[in-house]
């Protein structure tokens, strides 16, 4: 894959969403700030911002800049994880304008590492770790094409948000609503989940 196919997916990702920012909202409305679709649509404009005005010369510097672009915003909790999750992409690499498969899957491998050094939310904890993590596993695990492996990327992020509705908030405001939250999904869980189908169909789509 290609440097500026990487920035188009990335892009794509941003607009998608966006294209959530109500139903992120709503969904935060009921045990939070009702901020996160704001949030999220004040980091994808950072993301967007970033990217268009920037000539990179590799990816790596690509998304240390989208990393630290983001990590100047004023925000809630998520501001500083999207920051530490999307600067994490760039340890995978050195200087390269291509990347490969395998490149790919050590992107997010260590994109996953980095924000766990961050916080101590894991699987089952209602919170966005629930699709980064499985997300993360799927791609590692996925054989075929650099799109093949997006797919399965995409497919883990939204069986791990889904099954968010079934736990019990651990973090945030939410976590003072125990028992009341059980049905619906982590917020932060779903935003995470369009980010990954949203990368996919930025490169599937031609």
């Amino acid at each position: 894959m290609k440097k500026d196919q990487w920035k188009a997916a990335l892009l794509y990702s941003t607009e998608y969403m966006c294209q959530a920012k109500e139903e992120l909202t709503e969904i935060d409305a009921k045990f939070g700030d009702a901020d996160h679709g704001v949030t999220m649509e004040k980091v994808s404009y950072c993301i967007q911002e970033t990217l268009d005005s920037h000539d990179f010369q590799s990816i790596k510097t690509m998304m240390e800049a989208v990393g630290n672009a983001i990590m100047k915003l004023n925000g809630g909790a998520s501001v500083p994880l999207w920051a530490t999750y999307l600067g994490g992409f760039a340890i995978a690499f050195q200087d390269e304008t291509n990347i490969t498969e395998k490149e790919v899957q050590e992107m997010f491998q260590n994109a996953l590492e980095e924000i766990q050094d961050l916080t101590t939310a894991r699987v089952g904890d209602k919170t966005m770790m629930d699709t980064l993590i499985p997300a993360t596993a799927y791609i590692v695990e996925a054989q075929g094409t650099i799109e093949e492996i997006l797919k399965h990327g995409a497919e883990g992020a939204r069986l791990g948000m889904e099954t968010t509705k079934q736990c019990i908030a651990k973090f945030g405001r939410a976590k003072n609503y125990k028992m009341q939250t059980i049905g619906t999904p982590d917020v932060g869980a779903v935003s995470a989940m369009y980010f990954f189908e949203g990368l996919y169909k930025g490169l599937h789509i031609k």
